[in-house]
């Protein structure tokens, strides 16, 4: 068991929220129990995830979607009132990591990606307001397959068959990776001379874009690309704090 209080300072020092201007407030959104036992993660705070991980006793929520986005109504509505509710009731606190959790490079969703997909290393890629929020993975000379390529993304991304516009060459030596919505990032990956693109969700140009600088854009689902670095920050806690860990898999198909 450890204090909620020596949890959020262990991830914001890990996490370095501060570095990026993000779309959310990153740390703690919501208190609850002041000692926690048992961490839920999951992806977005929706009213399931919220009452699955009452069911398994959560004292701390952690999700990388929070409850409160910049621009978003200020007033509450009933959807809202139910999320906060689950977390009142239930005695739960919910903290929530965006921006930070996809540009980390030990436990972020692209550093993770491409680790999984067994790029030998990768460095800072896609600058957002000052901040890199992606990673550009290297194979070495010889390069992997395309066709290998797409194989690791599906086989990291739950099986999801991804979205491929095979434009770039038949060997990738260099992969860029932004998880989620990162379709507006496939020029740096022009620009940086990288064999090809990964990211969740598509946009309606980039296929044309792909064709016609010759890169590779694969869009494996936003949900997909995004279990990753919550889940490696449960099992963080886990471990280094001696708490029970699960991850919640509220599948979305986007």
């Amino acid at each position: 068991m450890a204090s909620i209080t020596e949890i959020i300072d262990h991830l914001n020092t890990l996490l370095e929220p501060g570095t990026y201007a993000d779309y959310a407030p990153n740390g703690l959104q919501v208190p609850g129990a002041e000692q926690v036992a048992t961490v839920v993660t999951g992806v977005s705070a929706g009213a399931e995830l919220l009452a699955r991980a009452a069911e398994l006793s959560a004292d701390l929520v952690l999700v990388h979607h929070g409850l409160f986005w910049q621009g978003a109504p200020l007033a509450l509505d009933a959807v809202a009132a139910r999320r906060l509710r689950l977390l009142f009731d239930h005695d739960m606190a919910l903290a929530a990591y965006h921006l930070p959790l996809d540009g980390h490079m030990e436990v972020g969703n692209n550093a993770l990606l491409a680790r999984a997909c067994g790029c030998g290393s990768w460095e800072p890629f896609a600058a957002h307001r000052g901040a890199h929020i992606g990673v550009a993975g290297r194979y070495g000379d010889a390069g992997i397959p395309l066709e290998e390529l797409v194989s690791r993304v599906r086989a990291t991304c739950h099986d999801r068959e991804p979205l491929v516009f095979p434009a770039g060459a038949d060997r990738v030596r260099s992969v860029g990776f932004v998880s989620g919505a990162g379709s507006d990032h496939l020029l740096e990956a022009v620009d940086a001379g990288l064999d090809a693109f990964v990211t969740g969700e598509p946009s309606e140009r980039v296929m044309i874009a792909a064709r016609e600088y010759g890169i590779t854009f694969i869009a494996a689902g936003h949900y997909a690309t995004e279990t990753h670095g919550v889940r490696a920050l449960g099992e963080r806690l886990a471990a280094e704090f001696g708490l029970t860990h699960h991850f919640v898999d509220v599948w979305n198909p986007i």
